[in-house]
């Protein structure tokens, strides 16, 4: 009884921690890319941002400044040659993109937490007629001045950023099915080989538990064996 028991238990205090330990093999992949739609703009990457602005004025002490911003400035108490025109005709959008790894979802918090945002230059081989026709090429982006650099207040610039991860192993744990960041997985000790993140939350027994039991047995076993020599 003694050892066909220590297997059992050393299985349940080593199953906690199988989940949470388990480290990915491969890299983070997306069967999606994310895509401009408008701009006819994809990346490899995991995200993309477009970022729209627009040269406004801005009040500076008694004066007026020009300013590029990628939110509308509001001008209704500035002198009327000096209003500025509203609201954008193009917005600031993000796309996010479904990855996984190892075949396995990744969670939203996993791009947040270690996703990088980088420039990018588009191409723009698939830029729509009708745009094509108000943008011309401006840096890395567009933009709507006939002369950029003499931009006019409301000509707008576009750029867009990716969102890019680096190798995950160490900084992600599976969990549920999921992986997320591994500062949030549930601590091994508590997780006792739950197969899902709401099981994993709930109350289990410490680990020093498994092992008090254990050594029950173990006694116990003992003790039975002992009491059947001497009968």
């Amino acid at each position: 009884m003694r050892f066909a028991a220590l297997p059992l238990l050393l299985a349940l205090a080593g199953g906690a921690h199988a989940q949470a330990a388990a480290q990915p093999q491969g890299g983070p992949v997306t069967a999606h890319p994310p895509r401009d739609s408008e701009f006819g703009v994809t990346t490899r990457g995991f995200g993309l941002k477009r970022q729209v602005e627009m040269l406004q004025w801005r009040r500076f002490g008694p004066g007026y400044r020009k300013e590029w911003s990628e939110q509308p400035i509001d001008s209704a108490g500035y002198a009327q040659a000096y209003r500025n025109p509203g609201d954008f005709p193009i917005e600031t959008r993000y796309w996010i993109a479904d990855a996984t790894l190892d075949g396995k979802a990744v969670d939203d918090d996993v791009l947040k937490e270690f996703g990088e945002w980088r420039d990018f230059r588009p191409g723009f081989t698939a830029l729509p007629a009708n745009l094509a026709a108000t943008f011309q090429p401006e840096g890395d982006g567009l933009g709507t001045a006939d002369n950029p650099v003499d931009p006019q207040i409301g000509d707008l610039r576009v750029h867009w950023r990716v969102l890019e991860l680096p190798p995950l192993a160490g900084k992600v744990a599976l969990q549920g099915g999921v992986w997320i960041p591994a500062s949030d997985a549930v601590s091994a000790d508590v997780v006792a080989g739950s197969d899902t993140v709401a099981d994993a939350t709930a109350p289990k027994s410490p680990r020093w538990a498994w092992w008090f039991a254990a050594v029950v047995v173990l006694l116990i076993g003992g003790a039975w064996s002992l009491r059947r020599r001497r009968s």
